[in-house]
């Protein structure tokens, strides 16, 4: 019998005598000797075998099956849809709820329609649109039949919102779908994306002479070109890493499979003894931190004298599939925080986790505790998360159909790739990061200006296979960490066991990280804990330059012994600053840091870390 391909029934025993053929056809008289098998083989008397044979099989039909889904379960969004339409289906007064309101809905349309004829066309709208809704703020929305239309619209997303919400049955989770999911196909519809009925474009159209729509075509051809040649978005060009952003003067000092160490040189005279290490996420490139001079935490902290390392992760591939959440713990964190401690023997560290990164700190950190390693003198989470039950509407879908269908996806692939990752987090602000963008760039013919922040969203990174299902499972679906079940090194691991301050940052805005989720440490941690609630978003809100104007951000610390505060009361009673948190912060640090010393040397030959190359290094070039 022929033997079987690599990509078939690999890792099973040799077929016996008896077997059946799959597909029913003999193979080629002279098969190549380099080619697979025509002949798919299993013995019926080998369950083992007939197991590998079902999960080959599963794994290609549900791998192909997610690359025309863009990863999402369609038995997840089958499941949702069915528990939404049967509940709705027999609850009678929900149904008669929904009549109710959709004829109030048509009368008041047909109310503000007849006051809008008797006034030539413009009067007070009968419903505005969510405050972050900036679609039909223009002046031209207001005037007839474009204010007709859009008022239509808006009520019809509000009937659909009280049609796939507060249904008595439905779990909450599928609520959530079906509601995210009307709000998607909603946000498609809305005529602000067509021509026909976006009476902005249309002046833009008349403007130009029809040339913002040839334009608009030509940036649709552009975009589309770099797509399939995998080049960056237009406008990134001006912003090359270590020339615009990432400039921060510094040396690599460690280089590993997974990670580059950068130690930052000195920018004052003297600095505190204790350095900071800092931990981003490896979803994303480590220079959103160190973004150009005037936008860099980095060069923030470094002026104000302390010693610098971060973390800059390897950009994945295949051949890192089976790299886990403990490797990225052992290679990552710790490998690290051992050149930083070769680099300045016997000084603590304050330690620094920026969204995942944050995670994987407080894994580090609570199994550290555990372990009784006392190396860390305060842990400071940006945007971070150690409690998943409320991790925002990226938990939608985060169930065990949708994580089994997404790890058959990352399975074929052995990472998840870069324009998946971006895909599902611009859905959760569809309006902003896709819809506008493409009336702006293909209607109106105009490209948004990108700035260093832009620019930096635009250099993606992938996940590896193993890593991202570890995640999603201990963290997503079980909530591990939170709840005392995640393993590091075979033993559970608690956050309650980490005793050094913590500093946590949360921000208003944020659709990755949400603010009242990040404050949930105030439940997991017994020690000391200052939270910090700031403006904007996931990303904006932690980098807050102080000489940019508008920043504003509330502050409160809780002792071990102090009793627990919920969210709502604490902002009620955390008292307002003006500016930006960067300040408020390293003054923590500097009260947690001794007497300014001499700065150390970059590197340390001696103990095994000598320079390697300047900054920003390798890994942050790799595509």
């Amino acid at each position: 019998m022929p033997s079987r391909s690599s990509g078939a029934l690999a890792g099973g025993r040799a077929p016996e005598a008896s077997v059946i053929p799959l597909p029913a056809r003999m193979p080629d008289p002279a098969p190549s000797p380099m080619a697979p098998s025509p002949v798919l083989s299993v013995n019926l008397s080998d369950d083992a075998e007939l197991h590998q044979l079902r999960d080959t099989l599963d794994h290609a039909a549900h791998a192909g099956l997610a690359r025309l889904t863009g990863g999402l379960s369609p038995a997840a969004l089958m499941a949702a849809s069915m528990d939404w339409a049967v509940h709705l289906a027999i609850s009678p007064g929900k149904q008669v709820e929904l009549a109710v309101k959709a004829a109030r809905k048509w009368t008041r349309l047909a109310h503000f329609s007849s006051r809008c004829a008797m006034d030539g066309g413009a009067c007070e709208p009968c419903i505005t649109p969510l405050p972050q809704d900036r679609r039909f703020a223009g002046s031209e929305w207001q005037q007839w039949p474009f204010n007709i239309i859009h008022q239509a619209f808006l009520l019809q997303q509000q009937w659909w919102h009280n049609a796939t919400t507060d249904i008595d049955g439905v779990t909450q989770q599928h609520e959530a779908v079906v509601e995210f999911i009307s709000r998607q196909i909603l946000d498609m519809a809305s005529p602000s994306n067509f021509v026909a009925t976006n009476p902005v474009v249309q002046r833009r159209i008349l403007e130009t002479g029809g040339q913002s729509l040839a334009q608009g075509f030509r940036n649709f051809l552009e975009d589309w070109e770099r797509i399939v040649r995998s080049k960056p978005a237009a406008g990134t060009e001006a912003f090359q890493v270590g020339r615009d952003v990432a400039v921060t003067p510094g040396k690599v000092v460690y280089r590993n499979r997974l990670i580059e160490l950068i130690q930052y040189a000195p920018a004052t005279d003297k600095v505190r003894p204790e350095p900071i290490l800092i931990v981003p996420a490896w979803i994303m490139k480590y220079y959103i931190l160190d973004l150009s001079p005037e936008n860099s935490l980095v060069r923030y902290l470094t002026d104000q004298g302390f010693t610098v390392f971060i973390i800059s992760w390897k950009n994945p591939t295949a051949e890192d599939r089976d790299l886990g959440m403990d490797d990225f713990r052992r290679l990552g964190v710790m490998e690290a925080l051992a050149a930083v401690n070769a680099i300045e023997p016997e000084r603590k560290v304050h330690a620094v986790g920026y969204c995942l990164g944050g995670t994987l700190l407080s894994i580090a950190a609570a199994a550290m505790a555990r372990d009784r390693d006392e190396r860390l003198q305060t842990v400071s989470l940006l945007a971070a998360q150690a409690d998943f039950r409320e991790a925002g509407e990226l938990t939608l879908f985060i169930n065990e159909s949708q994580v089994h269908f997404l790890e058959d996806l990352m399975r074929s692939q052995g990472y998840l790739d870069t324009r998946q990752m971006a895909g599902a987090f611009q859905l959760l602000r569809s309006n902003d990061l896709i819809w506008s963008r493409l009336v702006r760039h293909y209607l109106m013919g105009e490209r948004t200006p990108l700035n260093d922040l832009m620019a930096w969203n635009a250099d993606a990174t992938r996940m590896p296979y193993r890593m991202h299902a570890d995640y999603l499972e201990q963290l997503f679906l079980d909530n591990d960490l939170a709840e005392g079940r995640f393993r590091v090194n075979a033993r559970p691991i608690a956050v309650s066991d980490i005793r050094v301050p913590i500093f946590a940052v949360g921000t208003e805005r944020d659709h990755v990280a949400p603010w009242r989720s990040a404050f949930k440490i105030h439940l997991l941690a017994d020690t000391d804990v200052t939270f910090l609630l700031t403006k904007g978003g996931h990303n904006a809100g932690i980098v807050a330059d102080p000489d940019r104007p508008g920043g504003r951000f509330q502050v409160l610390t809780k002792s071990a012994t102090d009793y627990y505060l919920d969210p709502d009361t604490w902002t009620r009673i955390a008292p307002w600053h003006e500016g930006s948190w960067w300040p408020e912060w390293t003054r923590w640090l500097t009260s947690h840091s001794g007497r300014p010393t001499d700065p150390p040397a970059l590197g340390a030959p001696s103990r095994g870390y000598p320079v390697l190359c300047d900054a920003p290094g390798t890994y942050v070039l790799q595509t």
